[in-house]
């Protein structure tokens, strides 16, 4: 065995003389097609991007040729040669695996076995391995003979992280062979694969392993169809927690030929071993294990399908734990409900939650080990704020739903990514979540937070369809964006609406059935859906996931009633024939009024042409798409527009609120891509002036502030606009108040809340007097001063009113946060002052103390700040190389690059960006970029088309008097 802080692997028979593998990890030399620094080990991402994110010819890909991996009973088909996928020649079926984790050291080394059979013969054995995953010595022992075999060659390809083993003799089909192999690196605070994360009182370690980054923590084959079993041993210091997907097994885990360094220490007590039941089969990317000094809360539920009991926690750190209750709640109301919807019972024995203090995504659903960040999970029990309560019930309850969509049944590869994370999206925030907030109205909130942010994205020519080809692991994590999640779940929820959601989830759960424990692609959801409901799915949906874009519905009035019209709407203008040939099955949705007045809704019409008619009563009040089901935008004549806007704010309008929202979305929508006059728009938020649901107001102010952001370059339209913002909020200000109480509703709660932000941001004498009134008693010591709803916007307002004072008073706040709610609302309060010189403090703390995974938010907040957005730009450029390094592997890096261009709104700034990025690698996130620069150009057209319209509408408004208008 080696000494302590290298691998120690032994082999079950020594290797060949000649063998090139190395006795040991510290000599080892893997042989690189295409190195990418001297020492094939010297690679960590960190290090490698700065050499190769400029020169793309470097990663060109090799000369292998493999098929895509297909399950056992596909292995006789041929499939495409595709270079990015993984040789179906051998498939594993159980992995063993023991890691060692040195908080101290900040390293792990660990050592796995893993069972394969070989479905065709082959010398070659090929699986993923990230280049900083430092492996030892490896053999292949055959298990039917115990033949040993040890490789004659080894080839690591850095472009496709690819380690391949050849062997001089054949393994051949049919048989059952195991591959012994060890591995070490660094903890490094990258937030993909085996990582650290830091609290007050040192480190902690845990996984992140979607999409590919499993092959960051043990050589794997990390691709979804590779569906195997886990066992797991962690071996660690004393007095810290290791957690892993299923529970500690009751007897003590010992150390065998392979891995007896690894225990080193658990003898004599200073160290100890951690061995956790077998995982049911599931993907790598599923595979989740953490250590570090974690404290638990502890609750349980009762299966209502078997009556079962199983244990529910939450894990973190001592100083956050009192703040992890309310998501523990929910995920002991959500787990029966998701039993229920589906006839299926959750399968694992326990389900635990961990909360990270450093984590890209919001939350990532591990089997059985739920990992998230502290805004996604912790709330101040005593003092919490609405937004925070839905947004840790959403994330909860989303993450719980996977353990269906994604961990029991999973998708075959991740162009049908939209399988896990489009059902999680519909299931968990707003189907289950509905059932246990019903006073949040989801579905209605469904229409701003995911149906609004799904067709904005797909509206440019560069979006992408649901269903995606991603050939290249490199760019997988591009897809995990507003199409995969909002725009899938937005389609899914039109289907189940047309089909009636009781039929749906009946038919969901029959498909869930049929592929238990296996993988999926689109045609398997229809069929189940199908076989429940007896329609053809497939000719209502293949079109929707298969292509991208979506229709806007073109309504003109006939003397019988209307025709309507399907062509691809585009953000910046009317689509070209090139791009309006897609044909959709439009579900029309039609609200009527009857005799007496009440609302009809015909749910049976559907659009399948190019232009149809319909025989209606155009003399009564009639609206397309009822309840806002439908994934596209409907276009009326300005006079039917007009005439719906007043009956849409009437008292007893047979519109109901989710019309509502949608009339408010498209309207604007339809203003920026020229199919209306913007004048139209604002004419239409006129006529809900006296609206009274929080809703329809958030779809107003959504806007409204899209809007002002547009023209923010523009001081005549931007007063103009402040002032009309002015005049919507301040009467809602004056009749709700400032004050909050534990009475009123979640509706009432909320509507103050943006009332006040509203008037806060269109610069309210009165609202801002307030807001800093009430700041000075905070920052003195009066923490009831602030009502924790109204955080956010007093820390912008205090910092961009009151300059330097207020900015070092929130700077502490964000130094020293209390809960996650008085640091997200010190993150904004950072990037909203005007001084150029508190900004280039904010630029300051970003290169020093701020978080990775907070940089995100900071991006977000700076650039809707007018004062910021140029500085912004300037900032990125000069430091794109430090930014790029600290994100390159995380989802973050895209969303900025979004962040930073999509606020601009004149040509010559898409060229400036287009001359930067020149040189640039941007294949990791070259949608991202398409799309802000497609975001500039409809900003860019949007002003020159509507500037006069929206001047001469405002100042109407002012001459005017209000009502007349």
């Amino acid at each position: 065995m080696t000494a302590r802080g290298t691998l120690a692997v032994r082999h079950i028979l020594k290797p060949k003389p000649k063998s090139t593998w190395p006795p040991s990890i510290s000599n080892a030399r893997w042989r690189n097609p295409h190195p990418l620094s001297s020492s094939s080990h010297d690679t960590s991402r960190f290090r490698v991007a700065s050499s190769y994110h400029h020169k793309p010819l470097l990663l060109r890909p090799c000369s292998f040729h493999h098929r895509p991996p297909v399950s056992a009973s596909d292995m006789s088909s041929e499939k495409p040669v595709d270079h990015y996928r993984l040789p179906t020649d051998l498939l594993p079926r159980h992995y063993a695996l023991t890691i060692r984790t040195d908080l101290v050291k900040e390293k792990f080394t660990g050592f796995v076995k893993i069972d394969l059979d070989v479905r065709k013969a082959t010398k070659v054995v090929a699986f993923n391995a990230a280049a900083e995953l430092k492996l030892g010595p490896a053999s292949l022992v055959l298990d039917s003979s115990a033949s040993v075999f040890t490789p004659t060659e080894t080839n690591f390809d850095a472009a496709t992280q690819r380690a391949s083993l050849t062997f001089a003799e054949e393994l051949p089909a049919g048989a059952k062979v195991t591959l012994y192999i060890g591995f070490e690196t660094q903890l490094k605070d990258s937030m993909t694969g085996y990582y650290k994360s830091t609290w007050d009182k040192g480190i902690y370690a845990l996984t992140q392993f979607e999409p590919t980054d499993a092959r960051r923590a043990l050589p794997c084959w990390d691709e979804p169809l590779y569906k195997a079993t886990f066992s797991v041993t962690l071996i660690s210091r004393k007095d810290t927690v290791s957690l892993s997907n299923m529970p500690e097994r009751a007897d003590v885990a010992v150390a065998n030929e392979h891995t007896e360094a690894l225990f080193e220490g658990v003898k004599d007590g200073s160290w100890y071993a951690t061995t956790f039941e077998t995982t049911p089969p599931m993907s790598t990317y599923l595979l989740a294990f953490a250590n570090g000094e974690f404290v638990h809360l502890e609750s349980s539920y009762k299966s209502p399908l078997s009556g079962k009991v199983r244990p529910l926690r939450i894990y973190a750190t001592p100083d956050a734990i009192g703040q992890a209750q309310y998501a523990l709640d929910i995920k002991e109301k959500a787990l029966p409900l998701y039993e229920q919807a589906f006839d299926i019972e959750y399968p694992l024995p326990k389900l635990d939650t961990l909360v990270a203090n450093d984590f890209d995504a919001g939350a990532m659903e591990n089997w059985g080990l739920i990992t998230g960040r502290t805004t996604a999970y912790l709330v101040d029990p005593e003092n919490a704020d609405i937004a925070a309560k839905k947004r840790i019930a959403g994330t909860q309850s989303h993450e719980v739903a996977h353990m269906w969509f994604g961990n029991i049944t999973t998708m075959k590869w991740w162009d049908n990514l939209y399988l896990n994370e489009g059902f999680a999206t519909l299931m968990g925030e707003k189907i289950i979540l509905d059932k246990i907030h019903p006073e949040w109205k989801v579905d209605a909130d469904f229409i701003n937070t995911h149906l609004s942010a799904a067709l904005r994205l797909d509206a440019k020519l560069s979006s992408h369809p649901i269903e995606v080809e991603v050939p290249d692991a490199g760019q997988i994590g591009q897809i995990f964006d507003a199409l995969s999640y909002s725009k899938a779940a937005s389609v899914l929820r039109m289907l189940s609406k047309y089909v009636g959601e009781e039929k749906f989830l009946k038919g969901v759960s029959l498909y869930l059935k049929k592929h238990l424990y296996s993988n999926t692609v689109s045609r398997n959801l229809w069929e189940g859906i199908g076989e429940e409901t007896g329609l053809d799915i497939p000719k209502i949906m293949d079109i929707w996931v298969s292509k991208m874009g979506f229709p806007v519905i073109t309504v003109t009035e006939t003397p019988t009633g209307i025709k309507v019209r399907q062509d691809r709407f585009l953000e910046d203008g009317p689509a070209k024939p090139e791009d309006n040939e897609t044909i959709w099955s439009v579900p029309l949705g039609l609200v009527t009024a009857s005799s007496s007045g009440q609302a009809i809704v015909d749910n049976s019409a559907i659009l399948e042409t190019r232009e149809a008619e319909f025989k209606l009563d155009t003399s009564k009040p009639f609206k397309i798409n009822a309840d806002a089901n439908g994934v596209y935008r409907v276009l009326y004549t300005p006079a039917r527009l007009a005439a719906i806007a007043k009956e849409a704010a009437k008292p007893d309008s047979i519109f109901s609120l989710n019309d509502r929202i949608g009339l408010v979305h498209d309207a604007f929508a339809l203003a920026k891509s020229g199919h209306l006059s913007l004048s139209a728009a604002l004419n239409l938020v006129h006529e809900l002036r006296s609206e009274s649901e929080f809703l329809v107001w958030d779809s107003i102010g959504a806007n409204l502030a899209g809007i002002t952001h547009t023209w923010w370059e523009d001081d005549k339209v931007t007063q103009r606009l402040k002032a009309f913002r002015r005049a919507l909020c301040g009467p809602l200000v004056q009749k709700l108040g400032l004050d909050y109480s534990k009475s009123d509703s979640a509706d009432i709660t909320q509507l103050r809340t943006l009332a006040v932000g509203g008037a806060a941001i269109a610069e309210d004498p009165a609202t801002i007097d307030v807001l800093l009134d009430r700041f000075a008693k905070y920052i003195a010591g009066d923490t009831s001063a602030i009502p924790v709803d109204l955080l956010l916007i007093t820390f912008c307002t205090a910092v961009k009113h009151n300059g330097a004072p207020a900015y070092d008073a929130v700077l502490k706040f964000f130094e020293n946060p209390q809960t996650p709610s008085i640091k997200v609302a010190a993150i904004y309060g950072l990037t909203s002052p005007t001084d150029p010189a508190l900004l280039a403090r904010t630029f300051e703390l970003l290169l020093s103390s701020v978080r990775n995974q907070d940089l995100i938010s900071f991006f977000r907040g700076l650039a809707t700040n007018p004062k910021a957005i140029i500085a912004l730009r300037d900032f990125f450029e000069k430091n794109y190389d430090l930014i790029y390094n600290r994100l390159e592997m995380t989802f973050s890096f895209s969303s900025i690059v979004q962040s930073v261009y999509t606020g601009f709104a004149k040509e010559e700034d898409r060229t400036k960006a287009e001359a930067f990025f020149k040189d640039k690698d941007i294949r990791k996130y070259n949608q991202a970029l398409a799309q802000a620069l497609d975001g500039i150009n409809a900003k860019a057209a949007f002003v020159k088309r509507s500037t006069v319209d929206v001047l001469t509408w405002l100042e109407k408004w002012e001459n005017v008097p209000r009502a007349t208008l």
